[in-house]
């Protein structure tokens, strides 16, 4: 049976199983993500810490990223992927031992998900570089990027209201058990999966000198470099809806769990109509024009937060920054994919990993200008951030067109 056209890539056997088992450990990842944040803002009180949580979680991912490109493109990444798999289901396993004992404090949780964020320094990266491989063939690359959204953005339309509905009924250690009995469902489709022996490739010195041949290489080339300016931006302001949900969801329309998993979910039904766009489209063509679009729509999204008057009015403006956001990662990955070396690989793509990760600096600003000025003040500077960004990169890309090539095979 021939799949429809938008999971064409799912005549891929390697690519299927990792999507099946993804389908089920991300619902667990998102509520586990719900979880943790509505648990450190009833431990303590203050946006301080919630922006804290979300600062631990990917602090070492912005700083740790760019070297471990450099390991992924020396070992095997699909190894890589199934050990950090174990260490991270160990990690939420932990979380659910202390909360369901009544051990758990906001420095217990902010140092675990301090460990998580040591665990995804070393995964992303891998994945990202795993991601050719997978596709098996380079035509099917933009609907694997694309699929990749839709499900990480459909376990974030489901995640959170059924983290919601599981925090309110019971206890929200049962969503970090939950989550680590998911990732069995991926670590077992990793090892059911077979790719290419890796082809060898000449090393440099050392591997400091490795990583600097790879930032050389994508700032010299017009659309490698566009994109990876863009994308820290966009993780600097463009992700604050996901890190102050919790604040609009008590502070400002006065709800309870169930209105955090709706504002989410609403974050989650425009990111999965943006992927959902996207995983229809045939080639990268085109994709220059997308990545402004998105950061122009995400912006607008979070300008509307700011002004929103009623949880009602704030639902499609979470949905406008859920859309804008995976509208220019996904638009980039897929660019970036069908564009660099493919002996750059890892490098190139931990840069656009550690672009990504900016989010926990703007996890830590958004949270602070909350604390001292409200969310909707915070809210509203970052999407004129975001607005702005699309202004400049549209501009540049006119001045300086480049069409993507397609990148050597393995």
């Amino acid at each position: 049976m021939i799949p429809p056209r938008f999971l064409r890539a799912l005549s891929s056997p390697n690519y299927r199983r990792y999507f099946l088992g993804q389908c089920v450990s991300l619902l667990g990842n998102w509520m586990t993500t719900t979880a943790a944040l509505w648990l450190v803002y009833q431990l303590s009180g203050d946006p301080w810490y919630v922006g804290l949580v979300g600062f631990a979680n990917q602090i070492p991912v912005l700083l740790l990223a760019p070297f471990a490109g450099v390991w992924v493109d020396r070992v095997d990444a699909l190894r890589l992927v199934r050990c950090t798999q174990v260490l991270a289901m160990l990690q939420s396993a932990a979380l659910a031992g202390l909360t369901l004992t009544g051990h758990l404090t906001v420095p217990w949780l902010i140092g675990l998900c301090l460990v998580q964020g040591l665990i995804n320094a070393l995964d992303w990266p891998a994945r990202q570089a795993l991601t050719y491989s997978l596709a098996g063939d380079p035509a099917l690359l933009e609907n694997v990027i694309a699929l990749n959204s839709m499900t990480f953005n459909l376990a974030r339309l489901l995640g959170p209201a059924l983290a919601g509905f599981v925090i309110t009924a019971t206890n929200p250690g049962f969503c970090f058990a939950l989550d680590a009995l998911s990732y069995l469902a991926v670590i077992v489709a990793l090892a059911g999966m077979r790719l290419p022996p890796r082809v060898a490739r000449v090393r440099a010195a050392h591997p400091l000198a490795e990583l600097r041949e790879g930032v050389g290489y994508a700032l010299h080339h017009p659309v490698l470099r566009r994109v990876l300016l863009m994308v820290p931006v966009i993780g600097l302001a463009g992700f604050a809806h996901s890190i102050l949900a919790p604040v609009f969801a008590e502070g400002v329309y006065h709800g309870d769990a169930r209105t955090l998993g709706f504002l989410l979910s609403a974050t989650g039904i425009g990111a999965l109509l943006a992927g959902g766009t996207l995983a229809l489209r045939a080639s990268p063509s085109g994709l220059e024009r997308i990545i402004p679009l998105g950061a122009a729509i995400g912006g607008a999204g979070l300008a509307g937060m700011a002004c929103a008057p009623s949880f009602a009015l704030a639902l499609p403006c979470f949905a406008a920054a859920g859309a804008g956001g995976v509208l220019v990662m996904a638009s980039s990955n897929t660019l970036l994919q069908a564009t660099v070396d493919h002996d750059k690989r890892g490098r190139v793509m931990s840069l656009f990993t550690t672009g990504q990760s900016l989010f926990p600096i703007g996890s830590l600003l958004a949270g602070a200008a909350a604390s001292a000025f409200g969310a909707p003040a915070a809210m509203a500077v970052c999407g004129a951030i975001c607005l702005t960004a699309a202004l400049v990169y549209a501009r540049t890309a006119r001045r300086t067109p480049s069409r993507p090539r397609p990148a050597p095979a393995q």
